[in-house]
């Protein structure tokens, strides 16, 4: 093993990590506290606005949340984002003071007021941020809540309107009300409506706002009828529904401007939402810890400044050193494993979990790698080796014998040394093929291709054989399918395809060619009645040289390339290629590329 080097001190890893770590602490030091002096004044002032803001944010949350839940069960999950996000301590409590959902530790003490309540039906947070006005939260729709069919016939009929006013030159706009009716807003208010869009159907109340717009009626009336006031003629409709910004219009409307019957309306509506929103509950805010001292420039804090300066300064040194140790060691251990002779394939041990570790294991991740890529290297050394052998033999022996005269050279003869020369070129190009896809060097030359010619062409290429071989060869496409591809690679990958079924299918066996799509892939699947593929056997099928019989000679014809080719070419179009079978039940191989859109006709 080659020594490690003399490493000079000022080159020095730990060296310059100790020099850069107390400059970097001194500066630190004395920048913090000279931004401290400059800072810690306006940041108090602007923390009491932003408290504020957030106090009135997480009073907005609380009460969405009590309008739209029965009761404050899992509120806790709430309360804790809504405490980590402001970095206040949110508390709940019910009316009596027991305890709800609070951020803070068991057992702690609340602070000795609360800070608001929360109660839906009763202060509307919503409305207008930052003040709480008598009255109901809009987001507490209760049974006013659309289904889904509902919405959809509502935002139906608002888009139709909405397209309505457009085409008078009326903009408008539209919103989802919290009860989940899309809600349309012209223009210059309801009076600028063209007649030919005012057909009324928006603004029908569906069945379940109906059905919830009845018990609504049914609850005012005796509060009326108590208050010797006349029942209002007409009956409640769509102006009463929660959420919209029509409710108190409409409510004015009926009740004729009447506005000592305005109490029973809202009574009414507590009573109806009373069992769909959480009953009200006390708020308690507070800061998460201790507040800071107040801070100056006397005396003794500048010596307090200088001494903590000092120790941060010490521990700084003392940390940096141990890191730098730390991280000195394994390195050296790295650089000595690097050094080893490359069939040694060392590696070193990961002690860490950091960012040292990380590379350990990165190094002898590409140690196993490299391994791994040598012993294929080897293996497939000896199968071209061993692929090119046999034809080579053949073609040796036959010429051999001729030479000799033991044979005389007529057309069988010259048949034969023909198709192991074929044999031998057919191995050579897949060879060459393949190389050029390990060094990214494969060009494809990309062009609108129908996918209903390029199987014609591929199966009227093997036509011949397949009728030789009695096999039936059967085709179905969808119309219309195309793809931006290489229309020689394509083919020649759903050739190897066609040419690999044809191969293992016997007589009065079926191959079949089909193309279909999806949204937006094509794909092409070759399935055949042959011998099938076991399904240890799957996962190796692709590989190159790999044959499920070790001992199976070339006398079936295939170069044991054709899948390995079939795997690049399609990825290299940005697809992909499976296999499926079972043994004696056939194979199907699959193949998707992404589609491309029908070229324009000129």
């Amino acid at each position: 093993m080659t020594p490690s080097p003399l490493i000079p001190w000022r080159k020095s890893l730990l060296v310059r990590l100790l020099l850069t770590s107390m400059a970097i602490a001194v500066v630190s030091v004395g920048a913090t506290s000279w931004l401290a002096v400059q800072t810690t004044k306006r940041a108090i002032q602007e923390e009491r606005g932003q408290v504020l803001s957030d106090d009135t944010g997480i009073l907005r949350r609380l009460s969405g949340f009590a309008a739209t839940h029965a009761d404050w069960d899992g509120v806790q999950t709430l309360v804790r984002t809504l405490s980590g996000t402001t970095g206040r301590r949110i508390a709940l409590t019910t009316e009596t003071g027991y305890p709800i959902a609070d951020s803070a530790a068991p057992a702690t003490t609340l602070p000795a007021l609360a800070s608001a309540t929360v109660d839906p039906l009763n202060t509307d947070t919503y409305t207008e941020p930052g003040a709480q006005l008598a009255g109901i939260d809009p987001r507490a729709v209760g049974p006013y809540l659309l289904p889904p069919a509902e919405r959809a016939q509502v935002k139906t009929l608002a888009e139709k309107h909405l397209a309505c006013l457009r085409r008078y030159g009326n903009v408008g706009s539209s919103r989802q009300s919290p009860s989940g009716r899309t809600v349309v807003t012209p223009d210059g208010g309801e009076a600028s409506v063209p007649l030919q869009c005012a057909d009324g159907q928006l603004n029908t109340p569906t069945h379940t706002e109906q059905k919830a717009l009845d018990k609504l009626s049914a609850l005012i009336k005796p509060c009326i009828n108590s208050k010797q006031q006349e029942t209002p003629q007409g009956g409640i409709g769509i102006g009463f529904v929660p959420g919209l910004d029509t409710t108190a219009a409409g409510s004015a409307r009926w009740l004729g401007g009447d506005r000592r019957t305005q109490s029973c309306v809202d009574n009414a509506r507590r009573r109806q939402l009373d069992p769909y929103a959480a009953p009200g509950a006390r708020l308690y805010l507070g800061s998460q810890g201790q507040q800071a001292a107040g801070f100056d420039l006397s005396p003794a804090n500048k010596a307090k400044i200088v001494g903590v300066s000092g120790l941060v300064l010490a521990v700084t040194v003392a940390m940096t050193s141990a890191v730098a140790i730390r991280l000195v060691l394994p390195l050296r251990a790295l650089t000595a494993a690097a050094q080893q002779p490359p069939q040694l394939h060392a590696r070193v041990a990961v002690t860490t979990k950091d960012e040292t570790g990380y590379l350990a294991a990165a190094f002898n991740d590409l140690t196993a790698r490299r391994e791994h890529m040598e012993a294929q290297r080897k293996a497939m050394v000896s199968d071209i080796a061993h692929e090119l052998r046999t034809p080579l033999t053949n073609i040796r022996g036959w010429l051999e014998v001729t030479r000799d005269g033991l044979l005389d050279p007529d057309p069988d003869l010259i048949a034969s040394l023909h198709d192991e020369a074929l044999l031998l070129q057919h191995i050579i190009d897949d060879l060459q093929d393949l190389a050029a896809v390990d060094a990214g060097t494969l060009k494809l030359h990309r062009e609108p291709v129908r996918v209903d010619e390029l199987v014609a062409q591929v199966v009227s290429a093997h036509r011949t054989r397949a009728e030789a071989s009695g096999i039936r060869l059967r085709t179905r496409t969808d119309p219309g399918l195309w793809l931006n591809a290489d229309p020689v690679r394509i083919r020649q990958a759903l050739g190897n395809l066609v040419s690999n079924a044809l191969r293992h299918t016997p007589a009065d066996g079926t191959v079949s060619v089909t193309a279909r799509h999806t949204s937006d892939l094509a794909v092409l699947t070759v399935q055949d009645t042959g011998s099938g593929i076991a399904p240890e056997d799957l996962p190796h099928v692709f590989e190159r040289f790999w044959r499920a019989e070790k001992s199976r000679s070339r006398r079936t014809g295939g170069s044991g390339l054709g899948l390995s080719i079939v795997r690049q070419f399609i990825e290299a179009h940005g697809g992909t290629v499976t296999a499926a079978g079972e043994p004696g039940a056939g194979a199907e191989f699959t193949v998707r590329l992404p589609r491309a859109p029908e070229p324009d006709r000129l």
